[in-house]
């Protein structure tokens, strides 16, 4: 009796699943043989769709719709800019906000100290970044152990790390908890410019941990019991991270050539033909120091990445206002991303008033559609889908962003601003 009447209370939740699943789907919504014969019925080939048709089943589409007219007047002529000296190449990972970030501290650098060329690692801040990510997975999965796997926020968790991807919030942290190296202390490696089969061991070991975790909180183990356990865990991904990107230092000593004639090294406005790297090959006075990561952040670098803040302008929300986002976190003790709203005349003027005074500014931005790195040109209109299709696309920044058809999902670092009367 009792197990016929659980399947009927089975079979009876089974048809309320189905019922609820199936209210979702409207009647007639389908695409149905009438709809598909009246549109093929109804798609000619008119000389213009025919030409249209020729050349774009035999070209790549991003070569026809590029905008010849943005592609003649761009120029790399700028007014005022920083002198960043040399390009930085984060290869195929995803730590473009770790460059953008150390990119801003750069320039400041290589003036105040009169180098030549001078790179900070960007290996040494991943290393850790990868350290605290996992840290944080792993508590996360001690804090919600007696919640649902179909939380939400579990979810959200379970699909985000080991990621390169970070914030300024999160560049911060690290680098004031950590300090920072220069490039020579910590070089790259195959897999800190490849991260792509490191994360995916990673991500899988985490869940790994994350199941065992679980287990031995439905087997009756205490949080203290399961911290411990964390710490065995995160032995295990160090040993992973330096067996991949090698081990970061603790102490180092550091040689470098110092500019006897500061003239050149300081961090002027020039006119952006990159005649300053000339200067890359380094100077006459030889310096030797020893140093911790921290105490050569406080002696090169020495600001307070605290008095830094983001401003957005996101055309969702009010301007004006501050705001956060929950759990966005990669040091589980340290700062969530907070921003504050403004219009997009204001970030204008503060990216160029930075760029005035000679302070490279951190920038992100949605690389998706309006970029060519083959012509070093990102500008709103550069490929003209509409006109090759004879198809009207007409999204707001806000409908954009709601809608989930754009997001920022690349760091730069702003070092050059065109200006004439003031005005870009």
């Amino acid at each position: 009796m009792k197990i016929r009447m659980f399947v009927q209370v089975l079979s009876l939740c089974v048809l309320a699943c189905l019922f609820v699943a199936d209210s979702v789907h409207a009647k007639g919504g389908g695409l149905s043989t009438e709809l598909v014969e009246q549109i093929q019925s109804n798609c000619k080939m008119d000389a213009h769709a025919r030409a249209m048709y020729n050349s774009i089943t035999n070209n790549n589409v991003k070569d026809l719709v590029l905008n010849r007219d943005i592609l003649r007047q761009h120029n790399e002529y700028f007014s005022d800019k920083v002198a960043a000296k040399g390009i930085t190449n984060q290869k195929s990972s995803g730590r473009c906000w770790l460059f953008a970030g150390l990119n801003s501290m750069r320039p400041a650098v290589i003036a105040k100290q009169k180098l030549g060329a001078f790179e900070f690692s960007q290996n040494y801040i991943a290393f850790w970044d990868k350290m605290e990510k996992a840290n944080t997975f792993l508590q996360y999965m001690i804090d919600f152990r007696d919640r649902d796997l179909m939380d939400r926020e579990i979810v959200m968790v379970l699909r985000g790390e080991p990621g390169d991807g970070g914030y300024w919030e999160n560049f911060a942290d690290l680098v004031n908890k950590y300090g920072v190296v220069p490039k020579e202390i910590m070089p790259e490696t195959n897999s800190s410019g490849n991260t792509g089969m490191m994360n995916k061991v990673l991500y899988q070991i985490l869940r790994s941990d994350a199941v065992k975790l679980h287990k031995m909180h439905r087997d009756g183990k205490s949080a203290r019991e399961l911290k411990k356990a964390k710490k065995k865990m995160l032995a295990e991904v160090y040993r992973i991270l330096v067996m991949n990107l090698g081990e970061p230092p603790r102490t180092f000593t550091w040689r470098y050539k110092s500019k006897k004639d500061s003239s050149k090294g300081e961090n002027k406005q020039g006119n952006g033909d990159d005649k300053d790297r000339e200067d890359l090959i380094g100077g006459d006075e030889t310096v030797e120091i020893t140093a911790t990561p921290k105490s050569f952040f406080d002696e090169f670098v020495g600001v307070n990445l605290d008095d830094y803040v983001n401003i957005f302008n996101d055309t969702t929300k009010d301007y004006g206002k501050h705001y956060q986002i929950r759990m966005s976190r990669n040091v589980y003790d340290g700062h969530d991303i907070n921003y504050v709203n403004v219009n997009i005349e204001t970030l204008k003027d503060i990216a160029i008033r930075s760029i005035k005074d000679g302070a490279a500014m951190l920038f992100a931005a949605d690389v998706s559609y309006d970029q060519s790195s083959e012509h070093g040109i990102m500008a709103d209109g550069l490929y003209d889908y509409e006109t090759i299709y004879n198809v009207e696309i007409n999204l707001t920044k806000a409908e954009r962003a709601l809608y989930r058809s754009s997001v920022r999902n690349h760091a730069m670092t702003l070092v050059g601003v065109d200006l004439k009367d003031d005005k870009p």
